[in-house]
């Protein structure tokens, strides 16, 4: 492929993404109250919004720490704190820089690049630590769906939410054993720390429901919350703004639930996932003018 041809695919991606982003928040915001949503996101308590920031980042923390297990599981071995860098500087990427070389792509060429780790390695590790937190997110959202709304207003289907628990996490236990062998000594502590992610920011989407006064009906809000983190997997919108929101919308309409919550929820939690990627630009510059080499580093 011709640099032209490329630079015409990453230019496609990112109307694409734009696009969708653009599309699916106009839909939400034709469809809601505007200048109320304004009022609840305006008079957000800071105390709690703060808090929501420093669960968030440790949601982040926890999971650069698993994504470094996988690391050090294909002979990898990084400092944490070089690893936490690359890893914000990849968030950055993910938000900041859609449709073009991503968060995730940029890890791999950089420690393809700087130490000596095939592709196909590096790959498994990231790709592994995605496939790590699905499943937690998937575990989590069917034990808060138990005792939602949902679940009154679908009886019948409960043992579904029972089944997916239940499954979740031998069924990743035999995809781990069949596809990726190497990562069964680390198997137990990942999935832990997978938990502690997801529960972190069901802390932070809580801190933000106290913020703007939404004491009601939290489990609803929160199973929605994991709901929509699902929906946000796909890249298929910049940083899952646009696709949280319309899940939102569309769950809580459905549940006759206050939208207005919901989308001010979504948006303040995308805010707060953007201000956390800024570290991410110090990250790049420390980056660029010092790398660490792998060889004899303390993991």
């Amino acid at each position: 492929m011709t640099k032209s041809k490329h630079l015409n695919k990453k230019l496609f991606k990112v109307l694409i993404q734009v696009a969708m982003t653009v599309g699916a928040l106009y839909i939400v915001m034709g469809k809601i109250d505007l200048q109320r949503l304004k009022t609840i996101v305006s008079h957000a308590n800071p105390l709690h919004l703060m808090a929501a920031v420093i669960f968030f980042n440790i949601s982040k923390i926890i999971n650069a720490i698993r994504l470094n297990r996988f690391f050090q599981s294909i002979g990898l071995r990084l400092s944490q704190w070089y690893n936490l860098k690359l890893y914000y500087l990849g968030m950055f990427y993910n938000l900041f820089l859609p449709g073009g070389v991503g968060g995730d792509g940029y890890k791999i060429f950089i420690l393809k690049k700087n130490h000596g780790i095939t592709v196909m390695n590096v790959f498994s590790a990231v790709f592994w630590d995605r496939v790590s937190g699905i499943f937690a997110l998937v575990f989590l959202s069917a034990i808060l769906l138990l005792p939602s709304r949902f679940s009154t207003l679908y009886p019948d289907q409960v043992h579904w939410f029972w089944g997916i628990a239940i499954v979740a996490y031998p069924l990743s236990l035999l995809l781990t054993r069949l596809f990726y062998r190497h990562f069964m000594p680390v198997f137990v502590i990942t999935a832990i720390e997978s938990i502690l992610v997801q529960a972190t920011q069901l802390i932070s989407a809580w801190f933000i429901l106290m913020s703007i006064s939404a004491t009601t009906n939290q489990i609803d809000y929160l199973a929605i919350f994991l709901i929509s983190s699902v929906a946000t997997i796909l890249p298929l919108t910049i940083g899952g703004a646009g696709a949280r929101e319309v899940t939102f919308f569309y769950a809580l309409n459905h549940l006759g639930l206050d939208t207005n919550t919901g989308v001010a929820l979504s948006l303040i939690f995308f805010v707060v996932s953007a201000i956390s990627s800024l570290a991410g630009v110090l990250a790049r510059v420390k980056h660029e003018t010092s790398l660490p080499v792998a060889e004899g580093e303390v993991a």
